[in-house]
């Protein structure tokens, strides 16, 4: 998958509260690798306008960059940051469209991974986080409604393109495990 000395580049995808943020912080205390968002833009552009970090404000703002700009946008940012950062192991958390891939397929080393988890079992963690503001508030019906949002309904798309798909249902251990296994593969490990 890669050669000797090249950079290793993984995409995360997953539905809301599959697990991406907690394989992306794994990969960055046991590899050292450092980490991208596609939120992060959006939200240095909310803190800058003063608005709060709603999921609906996140989303909004995304469309309206991605109608305006190009459905590309983000992706790009992403790549050109990426492209200059000299880390051996780069994670890109999340992907959410066919257009966030484009850019990052091109690079030598990537892999798109796929955390898998139930509604059932991402509610719970949603309800559990406080990363928005309106996370601890969602009601188990609003939250399968979201799941139809523009951003959401095109993540499971990604699931057939994905190298690598990872079942996040079981326990923490069980999931940085099947992490682990993935970073050996990519390396192609034996251990």
């Amino acid at each position: 998958m890669k050669q000797e000395g090249q950079q290793i580049v993984i995409g995360l995808v997953g539905e809301m509260s599959s697990g991406k943020g907690t394989v992306a912080h794994h990969i960055a205390e046991k590899y050292g690798s450092s980490t991208y968002r596609f939120s992060t833009i959006l939200r240095d552009i909310l803190d800058r306008v003063y608005i709060k970090h709603a999921r609906e404000n996140i989303q909004k703002l995304s469309t309206f960059l991605r109608q305006t700009y190009g459905e590309d946008l983000l992706s790009k940012v992403i790549y050109y940051d990426v492209k200059k950062d000299p880390a051996p192991i780069i994670v890109v958390d999340g992907v959410r469209r066919q257009s966030d891939v484009g850019y990052l397929k091109e690079m030598p080393g990537f892999a798109l991974a796929y955390i898998d988890a139930s509604l059932e079992t991402r509610y719970r963690r949603i309800s559990e986080r406080n990363e928005n503001v309106d996370d601890q508030t969602m009601t188990f019906d609003s939250f399968k409604k979201q799941q139809e949002d523009e951003s959401e309904s095109q993540i499971r798309t990604l699931k057939s393109e994905a190298n690598f798909i990872i079942d996040n249902n079981g326990t923490q251990e069980q999931l940085l495990a099947a992490v682990d296994r993935m970073i050996a593969d990519i390396r192609n490990d034996d251990n």
